[in-house]
């Protein structure tokens, strides 16, 4: 039987509970997904990923850690991270003159800058033990979605595709992952698809000359990528995450991507339907790796207060393990090896020899 562990999930505290540690265990968890409220201080975070790694150094521990808005840890030093937004608008501006020119404008600091939000972003998190941060946002800034908004580095592809590749090398330089999303955009529709299933009736000819640009560009660099919630009804009925039009013929065949694929969060609204249908997790969880996704991320269901403190996460354990064994989901080891690429190859550099590495002081340069 292959080994294959396709469930990435939460915890709801501070620390590890039995409850967890059993879950984690599981072979078929292959990471977890941390947020603001796992998180006191760095000593606490460093000793939570610590006592994760000891029950499977596998685990892969990863954030939503963009910046702007979406950054989970921002006191006990982390630096606060500009949105992307702030990077497309320092593009914008008119080069300084002068080598002594102050204050950074024009595409080439706007580079500069980005791969330093990179490095510091990435080393900062490494520092604690978090091995992958998903990011960056590669949707487009339209000005009409309220849940992109100033996530999104730029209205222009070229642009987006730019900083974000710098922005991913800054990463990789801190021996960090990447993960672009949200393929193939979600930045052209208003609905949030947290809370409701956005369409986008646009055509496939549209999409691929604009918003799914990016990834053909950055195939090269792009380590893993997340898709939409959102649907496409001129490509296919079913939200790109689980569909295998989107997933396998559209991005690893025409625009030739060769890393991971996560599914977005499917306690998402725009995760709950398919094909028209309410699902269940665990028929989520199966459609969506049907469809092409090696990875499924299931968050905010250890909560007591959610589906009875973790009984979402053990109902998809169950649901996996009994869809396994009756032949309905096959496991597979070009997954497993993709999510395995993704845990970070190089040691970290703790938190105090960081403060005072050069590359590390100079990139903080860039961003203040």
């Amino acid at each position: 039987m292959t080994f294959h562990a396709p469930l990435i999930i939460d915890i709801a505290g501070l620390t590890l509970t039995p409850a967890d540690r059993k879950r984690l265990k599981h072979p078929l968890v292959g990471g977890l997904i941390l947020f603001a409220r796992n998180w006191q201080d760095r000593a606490q975070l460093t000793a939570l990923c610590a006592d994760i790694k000891k029950i499977r150094s596998d685990l892969l521990i990863c954030v939503d850690h963009e910046g702007g808005r979406v950054q989970r840890f921002k006191t006990d030093g982390f630096t606060h991270l500009p949105p992307m937004r702030a990077l497309g608008e320092m593009w914008m501006q008119p080069p300084k003159a002068g080598a002594d020119a102050k204050g950074h404008a024009g595409p080439m600091d706007a580079t500069n800058a980005a791969t330093a939000c990179g490095y510091v972003m990435g080393a900062e998190l490494r520092a604690c033990g978090v091995d992958l941060s998903f990011t960056p946002v590669l949707d487009l800034d339209y000005g009409g979605s309220s849940v992109i908004g100033d996530r999104a580095f730029a209205r222009d592809p070229r642009v987006v595709s730019l900083l974000a590749k710098s922005l991913m090398q800054g990463m990789l330089q801190s021996g960090m992952a990447n993960c672009g999303k949200h393929f193939p955009g979600h930045g052209f529709v208003a609905a949030d698809s947290h809370t409701a299933i956005p369409v986008d009736k646009r055509s496939l000819k549209a999409i691929l000359a604009d918003d799914a640009a990016p990834y053909r560009w950055l195939n090269t660099v792009t380590l893993s990528v997340m898709p939409a919630h959102v649907i496409y009804p001129k490509v296919d009925a079913r939200p790109a995450g689980f569909s295998s039009i989107w997933l396998n013929d559209i991005l690893r065949g025409q625009l030739g991507f060769g890393g991971a694929i996560f599914s977005d969060d499917l306690s998402m609204a725009g995760a709950r339907v398919v094909d028209g249908q309410p699902v269940s997790f665990t028929q989520a969880a199966l459609a969506a790796l049907a469809a092409g996704c090696d990875m499924v991320l299931l968050c905010n269901q250890s909560l007591a207060s959610s589906e009875g403190g973790g009984k979402g996460i053990d109902a998809v354990l169950d649901g996996l393990t009994e869809a396994q064994v009756k032949g309905q989901w096959q496991p597979s080891d070009a997954g497993e090896l993709r999510r395995r690429a993704l845990l970070p190859a190089t040691p970290a550099v703790e938190w105090d020899a960081l403060m005072v590495q050069p590359a590390y002081m100079h990139a903080l340069d860039w961003i203040a």
